[in-house]
């Protein structure tokens, strides 16, 4: 088994017991990034002299019984959205071809303060609106599961690395889904947070009202680690919550029994863009909670199309107004698809974006009503597996059936999980919080992957490889 496959825990072990160095962890998944990359195309930027140099700064300080906690170590990917000083951050366009930030975004600090090694820069949708671009300089990040299909974005990158054995964790951003989407296509962890519990400060904004950054992950239990180190009151960020919250990683172990979850069987259950067998999994996942010890109940909610409609309104103009001046004066800059999306926004009004954040009132007040019954609530990532990339033309933008926007209008903590695979693919599910609650959405995931495999299976791309099989 190559280094590249050890969990963050199993790591984090071997770091501080000496039976391996930060700068052989790095040298590993650099090997495997140089390996599978070129096919997988996750990665904007590698910066391995970078690499190495944090590996031998944690090597050192762990020597000196400096421990900066569970990342210390460990290497990490960021999405091209988040500014890093001294690294090209280009946010997907050639817009910001050669931008070099002055100044790290908070949640790069806080990698850093966390002794974390920063492995590069992760491939995203440009500006994080819509994909996949095939007019922009680097082709799109490809599903580990099968190249020849799409990962989802946004944050395609970060899904790509996770998923395909690049990395064990890696941050993302989540406007309307795109660190869920693109994990339930990949088979990975996604953890949207509570809005507000991770700064977005030195983050390209798409959407600041709907903005989340977390994580993607191999596993629950690194998806809360990740979260732990990055989470945290900026004053930076105006709507950067400064209250006192548990740990994502305090509930792990502890099981589900006795907890109540309403399932949103509704949402998507008759939905006619739903792939065969996929009903079957997240019936199947909610027995195995249901064996577990949790109780199952099935719920109602607000009318979906309604809600993902308001959502986009709100979206768009919020996109627009950032772009406004960008796309009047550069929009030669602009990649097609990004462009006519980010355009679509002018013909929004201020009426429009009243009654759509009006809508989002109407559906926190029934998500809270239903967390005063329920501990979580469970449904679908998205309805079917991700499509190839034959079933997109980069001249108009194709839709894929989500159940993702609503949670960003409400804000309420969202971990994605997989809970298993129609037509080879990964079909995940959600889990979503009471605000601030992210250590009970980690929880339920996390006893739901401990009772299943889905998050130990590997895409045959990394299987196969020599260091993989200890050659």
């Amino acid at each position: 088994m190559s280094l590249a496959d050890l969990t963050i825990i199993e790591a984090g072990r071997r770091l501080r017991d000496g039976t391996m160095s930060a700068v052989e962890l790095a040298e590993a998944h650099l090997s495997r990034i140089g390996r599978l990359d070129p096919e997988l195309h996750a990665f904007s930027l590698v910066t391995g002299d970078r690499a190495l140099a944090d590996a031998r700064q944690a090597d050192d300080e762990l020597a000196q019984k400096l421990d900066r906690g569970p990342l210390h170590g460990i290497p990490v990917g960021l999405k091209d959205l988040i500014d890093t000083v001294g690294i090209a951050t280009t946010y997907g366009s050639r817009r910001y071809a050669g931008h070099v930030p002055k100044a790290d975004a908070e949640v790069a600090r806080r990698l850093r303060d966390a002794g974390a090694v920063l492995i590069g820069k992760l491939q995203t949708y440009e500006f994080a609106v819509v994909g996949p671009s095939f007019d922009l300089p680097l082709p799109p990040a490809a599903n580990p599961w099968n190249p020849h299909h799409i990962t989802g974005g946004s944050s395609s990158g970060s899904a790509a690395a996770v998923a395909g054995g690049l990395l064990r964790t890696a941050i993302g951003t989540d406007t309307g889904g795109s660190i869920r989407s693109p994990s339930a296509y990949c088979g990975a962890v996604g953890l949207k947070p509570t809005f507000g519990r991770v700064s977005r400060h030195g983050v390209f904004p798409l959407s600041p009202s709907l903005d989340h950054v977390g994580p993607i992950s191999v596993s629950v239990a690194e998806a809360a680690i990740t979260f732990d180190a990055i989470s945290g009151f900026d004053e930076r960020d105006a709507d950067s919550l400064n209250m006192p919250t548990s740990s994502a990683v305090s509930g792990l172990g502890t099981g589900v029994e006795g907890l109540s979850i309403g399932y949103a069987r509704g949402w998507f259950a008759s939905d006619p863009a739903l792939a065969p067998g996929a009903l079957n999994l997240l019936d199947d996942a909610m027995s195995m909670l249901s064996l577990l010890g949790a109780r199952i109940h099935e719920i109602t909610l607000p009318d979906y199309p309604l809600l993902e409609a308001a959502g986009a309104v709100i979206l768009q103009a919020d996109a627009f107004a950032i772009h406004r001046t960008g796309l009047a004066d550069h929009a030669s800059d602009y990649g097609r698809l990004a462009y006519e999306s980010l355009a679509a926004g002018l013909v929004l009004s201020d009426d429009d974006v009243a009654v759509a954040r009006h809508a989002a009132t109407l559906l926190t007040w029934e998500l809270d009503a239903a967390f005063a019954q329920h501990d979580a609530i469970a449904t679908i990532t998205t309805l079917a597996p991700a499509p190839p990339f034959s079933a997109f033309d980069g001249k108009s933008v194709v839709w894929t059936a989500m159940r993702t926007l609503p949670f960003n209008l409400t804000g309420h903590p969202v971990l994605a999980l997989p809970v298993g695979f129609s037509r080879g693919l990964p079909i995940g599910m959600q889990i979503v919080g009471r605000r601030l609650d992210e250590a009970m959405v980690c929880r339920i995931g996390d006893a739901f992957e401990r009772a299943t495999d889905f998050a130990a299976r590997r895409p045959l791309l990394v299987a196969d490889t020599p260091e993989s099989a200890g050659e």
